[in-house]
């Protein structure tokens, strides 16, 4: 796991040095264990790479990497489970390695197999090759979007990096706010790829790869999507089902455990963390180190209870930290930092005091539960939604539409338009022919926009729009529940949940794996009917029944408790007075975007410890801290 960047001039310029350097070690966070660079003979191109170690330890394994005849280099970020088994292919192709890292056979894997070769590769990454005898340079993200990949094309300069931060290094990036993606943030609390908060600068979306010539012709395009022909057959025998998801799930934990540094799982005690421990323990000869995060003053809040019965089934080496709203404040600024754009999701707090505790105790790479929700629905509003959605499929659908405006206007009128926005938005999806389920972390939403902006922005449904058409364009399958878990994998999943992941962990220089996200496990939960998923109104019956006998019922069936900060409480409370100075007197107002009435009565309102008033608080507030330290160089104290 590393830190990678790089330079290529298309004007009269050559690459600087020492702003490469800079742009390198401005990630020193993402690989404190070494760092390199490589300019090549023209000083056109120029990459830089900061090492955390994790396979192969040797400096021989350091990057830039070439190959042996130095006409292919690359830097690289994330790890290739299957390194070994695609290194044998190779070898008894001939190549002969230097190294035992698995950066050497990505190399070979490109020569021998050409841009195709990203499907050869099992793994996290993202991947930037510059190939001297095509004059080509190629970028790739993984398929499901676990690595990120920032790049902006300027002033005859492409740049890229792991980290915004490190291209905003370059002398010649300027940073301007894009309203489009604040819009967009405000309602899926992180924009969506392509597009970054910053204007120019962009994220390569998962499954994707870039092609640039060597006359600046740039092309982004989609190498892999989950739907595909082999799992649209759906699958309905429960007994068979339950057998494949655990030998999937093995298969991937083990292939995770591939490591020459200390490894652990972040233990929450439900059901995803409570089996990659007990799948670890079965393939480990010592205990298996696990991690757990609490509250102070929140004994309700926290999942201690679970975890210490899972670390004690399993003999685990459990750690255990626990923190309060002074340690979130004081981290507020390098929340900020190492977010790169906002990312409004508090559960942030907690994943980077669990990587640090992680860190601390020596442990280098940890295992953690996401995607698991989203592969078997996990969530219980997704009842609720496929509920609503059904509803509009089989009766409002039928309506005239002068009934549905009329229903729409009735009910504006009826309900308090404030402290109703969520519900009037619903209906107001239904009056505009719109899907109902926008995303499992959908925030301000239409009708709040129009009483938050002053002026109007664009409209967040375009982009839901454009995925479930890919789903329909892709899939002969009209099921609604498959369509909503094809919506969190184009947009919550990848740009939010993995990217808190990404980000909190590399701050402490960890590295996080995602054994549920092992794309052969993704594909096949495709293939699973969605009436084994739900069943009974059971939410993620099929996994439940799956690790029946692996972990406790007690762990297995317990409500759904979900792995969050007190912001409910610590917004209201010890947070009180920051978030409200913050939010009237940010600089950001200076822009003219906010309406100050609308802010205060999300503050003041009596519903203001309601969720969906304290994530739109939250919201704001990693908004507003996130551009007065970005554009005008500190928070307000």
């Amino acid at each position: 796991m590393c830190g990678i960047c790089g330079i290529i001039s298309f004007d009269n310029s050559i690459v600087d040095e020492k702003t490469l350097i800079q742009m390198r070690d401005e990630m020193k966070h993402r690989g404190p264990d070494a760092e390199g660079i490589f300019i090549n003979e023209n000083r056109k191109i120029g990459f830089g790479f900061r090492r955390l170690a994790i396979i192969d330890l040797s400096p021989a394994a350091n990057q830039p990497m070439s190959s042996n005849d130095k006409s292919i280099w690359i830097v690289f970020n994330g790890e290739i489970y299957n390194h070994l088994e695609v290194r044998k292919e190779l070898e008894r192709k001939g190549y002969q390695y230097r190294t035992k890292s698995d950066t050497e056979t990505i190399i070979y894997a490109y020569e021998e197999y050409g841009i195709d070769f990203i499907h050869k590769l099992n793994g996290m990454f993202s991947i930037a090759i510059w190939d001297a005898r095509k004059k080509l340079f190629i970028a790739c993200r993984d398929r499901i979007g676990k690595k990120p990949f920032y790049y902006t094309f300027q002033n005859g300069k492409f740049i890229f990096a792991s980290e915004i931060k490190s291209i905003l290094k370059h002398p010649e990036v300027k940073k301007e706010l894009n309203l489009n993606s604040l819009s967009h943030y405000l309602t899926f609390l992180i924009p969506p790829s392509p597009e970054t908060m910053f204007e120019g600068i962009k994220k390569l979306p998962a499954g994707h790869r870039l092609i640039l010539n060597e006359n600046g012709d740039l092309k982004i395009e989609e190498y892999y999507d989950v739907l595909n022909s082999e799992n649209e057959i759906l699958e309905s025998d429960e007994n068979q089902i339950k057998e494949n998801i655990i030998r999937l799930l093995r298969q991937s934990i083990k292939d995770r455990m591939i490591s020459d540094v200390p490894f652990g799982v972040f233990l929450s005690g439900g059901i995803d963390s409570s089996t990659n421990v007990a799948l670890m323990a079965e393939l480990m000869d010592r205990p298996v180190d696990t991690f757990s995060i609490g509250f102070k003053d929140f004994p309700y809040n926290n999942e201690f209870e679970y975890a210490r019965k899972v670390a004690e089934i399993f003999k685990a080496n459990h750690h255990e930290i626990q923190i309060d709203a002074k340690d979130a404040l004081e981290f507020f600024p390098e929340l900020v930092y190492h977010q790169d754009e906002p990312l409004a999701d508090p559960v942030c707090i907690p994943l980077y005091f669990v990587s640090k505790l992680a860190r601390e105790n020596g442990t280098i790479v940890v295992q953690v539960g996401e995607g698991s929700d989203e592969e078997f629905a996990g969530y219980p509003w997704l009842l609720r939604h496929l509920k609503i959605a059904n509803l509009n499929k089989y009766l409002f659908k039928r309506f005239p539409q002068s009934l549905n405006n009329l229903f729409y206007q009735l009910v504006k009128k009826l309900w308090s338009e404030e402290g109703k926005l969520l519900e009037i938005d619903y209906i107001r999806r239904i009056k505009d022919r719109q899907e109902i389920y926008w995303g499992g972390a959908i925030n301000f939403t239409e009708e709040h926009k129009s009483k938050l902006l002053i002026n109007n922005l664009n409209n967040s449904y375009l982009k839901i729009q454009e995925i479930y058409n890919s789903y329909n364009q892709k899939s002969r399958i009209d099921d609604l529940l498959r369509k909503f878990i094809y919506l969190e994998f184009k947009n919550r999943l990848p740009e939010l949940l993995l990217m808190r992941v990404d980000k909190m962990a590399m701050a402490t220089s960890v590295e996080a794996r995602v054994p549920f996200l092992d794309y052969r496990l993704v594909e096949y939960s495709f293939k699973i009917n969605s009436r084994i998923k739900v069943k009974n109104n059971t939410t993620k019956y099929i996994l439940k029944k799956a690790v029946e006998g692996l972990i406790p019922n007690e762990i297995i069936y317990r409500k759904k408790q979900g792995f969050a900060a007190p912001m409910n409480y610590w917004l209201k409370n010890e947070l009180s007075d920051f978030t409200k100075n913050y939010l009237l007197n940010s600089k950001i107002h200076q822009l003219g975007l906010f309406n100050k009435d609308f802010i205060n009565f999300l503050l003041n309102s009596p519903l203001s410890n309601r969720y969906d008033f304290v994530q739109n608080t939250w919201n704001l507030l990693n908004l507003f801290m996130w551009y007065d330290y970005w554009f005008e160089g500190k928070l307000i104290s």
